[in-house]
């Protein structure tokens, strides 16, 4: 993937998760008694953050200080 591909996932990724963030909330405000659906979300969510850290770090060079 080039860096043009990679900023098109990551705001893909971005939106992704905050999608599923929405979804939690709301799952949560309802009272939603699927305790395990909730718990397959925030383990999406989590993934999500992870290729998302991925990404960023390949893109954002370190610095050498």
């Amino acid at each position: 993937m080039n860096e043009d591909e990679l900023r098109k996932r990551l705001e893909i990724l971005r939106i992704e998760h905050r999608d599923l963030d929405a979804a939690i909330d709301a799952l949560m405000t309802a009272g939603a008694s699927d305790q395990l659906q909730i718990a397959r979300l925030k383990k999406r969510k989590l993934k999500l953050k992870d290729q998302i850290s991925l990404i960023e770090d390949y893109l954002i060079p370190d610095i050498i200080a």
